[in-house]
């Protein structure tokens, strides 16, 4: 399904708030414990490359794009 499909399906369900209350109760998204998606970049929001070492919780391309101005040198 489409993002546009789930929209207009949210509208039809409005109008029937008990039904509408069960699909939202079932169809949320749960809180994560552990896992990938646990965290996220601060700077783009991915989930992928994900650095949390030292605090710097950005993702490997963001840290590429700003380790310089952090004070990281690149060593060869």
């Amino acid at each position: 399904m489409t993002t546009s499909d789930h929209k207009k399906m949210l509208q039809q369900l409005k109008v029937k708030p008990a039904k509408y209350k069960k699909f939202i109760k079932h169809n949320a998204p749960k809180n994560r414990t552990c896992g990938i998606n646990l965290n996220k970049c601060r700077r783009c929001g991915t989930y992928h490359g994900f650095i949390s070492k030292y605090g710097l919780n950005l993702c490997r391309r963001c840290f590429r794009e700003v380790a310089i101005k952090m004070g990281f040198k690149k060593y060869n």
